[in-house]
């Protein structure tokens, strides 16, 4: 009879269902029945992770109107901080990309995920770019121009020309078909991709600012309005990577708060 070690080991190294499992059922043993119970748990998981994947690859591909023809999904990231820029990113994901599972709305991923994915989505996408917005664009245009504008320089910096564009709620102006999908990175995998590659990379931006700017703690908060940003706005007033036109910076500047 094998140990309990034995048996974990080997639930561990079993990714479908076998025979011999089902005799584990039997087992008496507490230590067996709770790796065994791990392991059903964690295949249920798998299996709707495989389910979400071939929906959002099903969503994308019922915009496929002929044999060949290529979606781009494009999503941003960073409208809402009073700090960095918002990034953009537009991606053309092969045919069944199996590799993506686990591949949702950024924000739902935890970071280490998220860079791992972007790293997979680089390597395996037919095309990517990725275009940046600077604070100063921000204030000159708004934020909602300013988002489109880069989502629409993203789709045309891609490498291949895409077929149709779909997009996380924006509706853009490029040379190919286009669809503003609400909720677009919860339901399309080419989104969802967009994404992923857009947020990693606004991420990597904000820690680059947090060495320059230490004292707005960027790499922890993002540029968003939390009580540490806001507490130091009020001490050392904003830099230059503010947005000028967000409150409360808009009012310290009226205000004469700081240069």
């Amino acid at each position: 009879m094998k140990t309990v070690k034995e048996i974990t080991q080997l639930l561990m190294d079993q990714e479908e269902p076998s025979a011999w499992m089902k005799k584990l059922e039997m087992d008496e043993r507490a230590g067996v029945k709770k790796a065994l119970d791990r392991w059903n748990a964690n295949y249920k998981k798998k299996l709707l992770r495989q389910q979400a994947l071939q929906e959002k690859i099903a969503f994308d591909d019922n915009y496929k109107l002929f044999q060949g023809a290529l979606v781009a999904g494009v999503d941003e990231a960073g409208r809402g901080p009073l700090a960095g820029p918002v990034v953009c990113a537009a991606v053309i994901l092969p045919k069944n990309p199996i590799e993506l599972i686990g591949l949702d709305d950024s924000k739902k991923i935890a970071k280490r995920e998220r860079e791992r994915l972007a790293e997979v989505i680089k390597e395996i996408a037919l095309s990517y770019a990725v275009h940046i917005q600077s604070a100063e664009r921000i204030d000159e245009v708004n934020i909602y121009q300013a988002t489109k504008e880069s989502m629409e320089r993203a789709v045309l910096q891609l490498d291949t020309s895409p077929t149709i564009v779909l997009a996380d709620a924006m509706a853009l102006q490029v040379p190919c078909q286009t669809e503003s999908i609400i909720k677009g990175d919860a339901k399309s995998l080419a989104i969802a991709a967009a994404s992923i590659l857009a947020k990693t990379t606004r991420d990597a931006l904000l820690d680059e600012l947090n060495i320059e700017f230490p004292m707005y703690n960027f790499a922890k908060n993002a540029g968003y309005g939390t009580a540490d940003h806001l507490e130091a706005l009020q001490m050392y007033g904003p830099c230059k990577h503010h947005r000028k036109t967000f409150e409360p910076v808009k009012t310290m500047l009226e205000g004469g708060l700081v240069d």
